[in-house]
């Protein structure tokens, strides 16, 4: 499984527009194959501060990079961002998916 984590800090003003912003290009991902997960979150501390958690079945990454959709998406996003997002980028030898949380199991 190919697991990203990418943080973008979007200028001030704009983070409100930012989901409807970047729908295209999450449903346009969400909907590749190979596409195991694509979810946004808010940052509690810096509303400005959007991360994006996906994953890929190992070897569908390339497609997603390739695609329209992807690079429509950059386009739409550049002109809202701070800076250049930061990602954290791995292949997790194994994984298909989310496990559970043993320490925190809810019976």
């Amino acid at each position: 499984m190919i697991f990203i984590v990418v943080k973008f800090q979007v200028k001030p003003g704009h983070a409100e527009e930012w989901p409807a912003r970047v729908a295209a290009f999450t449903s346009g991902t969400r909907s590749e194959p190979g596409n195991l997960w694509f979810e946004w979150s808010r940052g509690l501390e810096d509303p400005n501060t959007y991360v994006l958690v996906e994953a890929f079945e190992d070897g569908a990454a390339a497609a997603h990079v390739n695609s329209d959709h992807f690079r429509a998406g950059l386009d739409a996003m550049r002109p809202l961002l701070v800076h250049t997002p930061e990602i954290v980028s791995t292949t997790i030898e194994g994984a298909n998916g989310w496990s559970e949380m043993g320490e925190l199991k809810i019976d």
